[in-house]
């Protein structure tokens, strides 16, 4: 061979070592060599980029992307999507800001659904998405479905009425109160056109508690369920919408047995599941009762808790405690306490039938002693009364212990997908909350976090051995810290989103807490139940009540740090971000899991770009309370503000400092008029008095410090801010027409006639205007010219076209729905 013919063989080789599997050599060929040209000579590095390069194209992409698809699908993870895309239906359904009718939904369905079931060769790249497109069509259907079949009344406004109905349930809280839940079945005085028919109403002095099923009667103060604090936030009217529950309140006085029997077929099928859910509501109440007496105080609250999940029993300050030091998830029933019962049980029944001579090799022990496990969790689910969360652990617990009859792998993602889809088929409205979102991401992370570390371990060669007990120590301390850490970091998202709050040692709190509740706590609990038929249940109560009273010591500990980090609000579309991210990251196993990870850090991204400038003025959705926002304090209408909204307030907003008001004597000389006629009907104040009234408002406000109220007693309460606003509240309605033009901003918890002041520069905020718009919050905008900036409007509710928030728009004057938009 010729030198000539050896430099062209070489470059030949050079040439095909760039070619990609199954390419073209001429696509690939620089363009010199097809015009019978000799291509230039190319260095190492420059042919290292070209490969790279050549790489990067999409016909060189292609089969990398679909191989990992296929590696995707033989691990099965198809089915872990379906529930994922059933959920993202379901919150689209809800977050939808007007009704979509069922017949449409599913017609959509019957179309997406019969084309993926046709595409098939050519075609069959198509039958992914458009499944995926039918399971979202298909959530968006069952939350339809369940929203039309639940059609709660939902009281429309406050009122005062006679209430007689059956009890339900009942609760009693750390003071001592009764909560009942009734089924109202008649109201008086005045008889209410939109009667709900579940009511929950607080006997603050009942005496001798009713009996479930008793017919109860008295005066109660009636009002719809609440809507959000502040713009963003949880919706109590959407919750008790789809509990049934149509309002809340309290009897004035203690309610008394009703002498009218109840009504009610006994044979309707209807009347049969009551009847069930009374006798299981007895039950578990009896079981609170005895771990409660045998134990007493928090500690006994703690334990009913644990078993039956009453915890209005625990005092506020215990749970406080809890939630600092990042322990509230132990008051739920979750995987969890079902997890340690069930293995519990499963450990000990075995153990015991081993020790039976020549039984373990008769029958097959294991299995006989995951059915005892099974038949337990299914009492545990039907006592604890059967919270999502709870619904969520026993559906995965019997998805594991029916595993075992058939000898297969017990946790997996599939059996992780089949309780959420369980759960997305029985309630769909569930996904929209805190409990279900927190309980699924953990057990998520924490069943993928399995999955890995079984694969790496299966790989990994023998060390060497360093005794079993060294060993089982050591996993043990390793499995309750990577438990904990994965945990925590799961669900870290959901509680800065819904509650606002990070707890800094949460994972230090667990760590030390984590062998109390697995090994104290909980399979002593287990064996209090099991004994509680003999009545022997005081020795394993006892030793639970030692673990109890531990974990709080830990709990006091770890909140002395003060590390509770309290992070306000977040925005929506980075929090959607990081949720899905993180779904990703654990569902998929290939390559494809960079883009969980890319979702996360878009998310963290747009956090950072967010406006995080806090409101200025902030109002209630029955304007009473109203703040002033500071970067260090709110200031407030009220001494003693209620601590259930403004709570919501401090943590949204993270400011936690107080500024009272400055109370003023109340007016001599008879200067104010009395609140004792409707501000529509009483005589108007006369010149002489308009004016005085008057002056003492300018006067006080003129005095006042800057960015505080001074308030009127009974009367009226004032302030100005930095950005040079006045604003009034005012408690006697009466006034308004005195001082509505004294201010730039005025708030009255009643309705007003606001024509009788449109001359005035003030913007009016009354109880009309709030029903539609729900608690505001107000930020100034600056004008384009010199002056005061002006007030910017931003409503909890921008429709109220959803059934859960319809009531709002209902006059029990004519009796209709006023099809009426929030407006300002």
């Amino acid at each position: 061979m010729s030198e000539t013919e050896m430099r062209q063989g070489s470059l030949d080789v050079e040439r095909d070592s760039f070619r990609l599997p199954g390419s073209d050599a001429a696509a690939v060929a620089p363009a010199s060599a097809t015009s019978g040209r000799r291509a230039p000579f190319l260095g190492q590095p420059w042919r290292e980029i070209a490969a790279r390069m050549a790489r990067l194209r999409p016909a060189a992409l292609k089969p990398v992307f679909l191989a990992a698809i296929e590696e995707e699908r033989a691990f099965g993870h198809g089915f872990v999507l379906i529930p994922v895309f059933m959920i993202f239906g379901v919150l689209a359904w809800l977050a939808l800001p007007f009704d979509l009718r069922i017949a449409n939904l599913a017609v959509l369905l019957c179309i997406f659904g019969m084309a993926a079931l046709a595409c098939r060769g050519r075609l069959g790249s198509l039958r992914g998405p458009l499944t995926a497109v039918s399971l979202f069509m298909t959530g968006m259907l069952l939350v339809a479905v369940e929203t039309w079949r639940t059609d709660t009344v939902v009281l429309d406004a406050p009122v005062t009425t006679d209430v007689r109905g059956v009890v339900f349930s009942r609760e009693q809280d750390d003071r001592g109160r009764w909560r009942y839940g009734v089924d109202v079945e008649e109201t008086s005085r005045p008889k209410l056109r939109r009667q709900p028919l579940k009511v929950t109403l607080v006997a603050r002095n009942s005496g001798d508690p009713f009996p479930l099923g008793a017919s109860i009667e008295g005066r109660a103060r009636l009002s719809p369920p609440s809507g959000p604090a502040l713009p963003g936030l949880n919706d109590f009217a959407f919750d008790s919408y789809f509990k049934g529950v149509g309002a809340v309140g309290f009897f004035y006085g203690a309610p008394r047995q009703s002498e009218k029997a109840a009504t009610g077929d006994p044979g309707t099928t209807g009347s049969l599941l009551s009847a069930v859910a009374t006798s299981m509501a007895a039950m578990r109440e009896t079981v609170g009762e005895r771990i409660r007496a045998a134990i007493g105080g928090d500690t006994g609250a703690l334990a009913a808790a644990l078993v039956t999940a009453e915890e209005r029993a625990i005092s506020r300050q215990t749970v406080e405690v809890l939630r600092q030091a990042g322990l509230a998830h132990v008051l739920a029933i979750s995987g969890l306490n079902m997890a340690l019962a069930a293995g519990t049980f499963l450990i000990g029944a075995r153990t015991v039938l081993s020790m039976v001579p020549g039984l373990a090799h008769r029958v097959p022990i294991k299995k006989i002693a995951a059915a005892g496990a099974l038949l337990m969790v299914c009492l545990y689910i039907l006592i604890s009364g059967g919270a999502v969360s709870a619904l969520r652990a026993w559906i995965m617990i019997s998805i594991m212990l029916v595993a075992v009859f058939f000898d297969r792998m017990s946790i997996s993602l599939r059996n992780v997908a089949l309780a959420a889809i369980v759960i997305v088929v029985l309630m769909p409205s569930a996904v929209a909350g805190p409990g279900f979102q927190m309980s699924f991401a953990a057990t998520l992370a924490l069943v993928a976090g399995y999955g890995r570390w079984r694969e790496r371990r299966a790989t990994q060669t023998e060390v060497a051995d360093r005794g079993a007990k060294g060993r089982l120590l050591a996993g043990i301390a390793a499995g309750i810290l990577v438990t904990s850490l994965i945990g925590g970091l799961a669900t870290s998202v959901y509680s800065i989103a819904y509650f606002h709050r990070l707890p800094a040692y949460g994972l230090l709190a667990n760590i030390l807490t984590m062998p109390l509740i697995s090994i104290v706590i909980m399979p002593f609990g287990l064996f209090a139940m099991l004994l509680m038929p003999f009545g022997l249940e005081q020795l394993p109560l006892a030793a639970m009540a030692w673990g109890l009273d531990r974990m709080l010591d830990v709990a006091r500990f770890v909140t002395s740090l003060d590390g509770e980090v309290v992070t306000g609000r977040i925005g929506s579309i980075g929090f959607v971000l990081i949720a899905i991210g993180g779904v990703v990251v654990c569902v998929l196993r290939s390559w494809l899991a960079i883009s969980g990870l890319v979702l996360i850090c878009a998310g963290l991204f747009s956090l950072t770009l967010e406006d995080g400038s806090l409101p200025d003025i902030v109002i209630a959705e029955d304007g009473r309370l109203v703040g002033l926002v500071t970067d260090s304090a709110i200031a407030t209408n009220r001494p003693r503000p209620p601590d259930f909204v403004f709570s919501q307030w401090q943590r949204a907003l993270a400011v936690g400092k107080h500024a009272p008001p400055a109370m003023l004597a109340p007016a001599v000389d008879d200067l104010y008029p009395a609140m004792d006629k409707a501000a529509g009907k009483a005589p108007p104040i006369g010149g002489e008095k308009v004016a005085a009234i008057r002056a003492d408002f300018s006067s006080a406000i003129n005095t006042s410090t800057e960015g505080s109220f001074v308030c009127r007693e009974k009367q009226w309460c004032a302030a100005r801010n930095g950005i040079g606003w006045t604003i009034v509240t005012l408690e006697n309605p009466r006034l308004f027409p005195a001082l509505c033009d004294q201010a730039d901003l005025v708030i009255v918890a009643a309705r007003v006639d606001v024509e009788a002041c449109r001359a005035s520069r003030a913007r009016i905020v009354d109880a009309r205007m709030l029903r539609r718009t729900g608690a505001i919050e107000i930020r100034a905008e600056p004008r384009k010219g010199q002056g005061t900036p002006l007030l910017q409007f931003r409503s909890a509710f921008t429709t109220l076209a959803r059934p859960w928030e319809r009531h709002r728009t209902y006059d029990w004057r004519s009796g209709a729905f006023v099809e009426e938009q929030p407006a300002f």
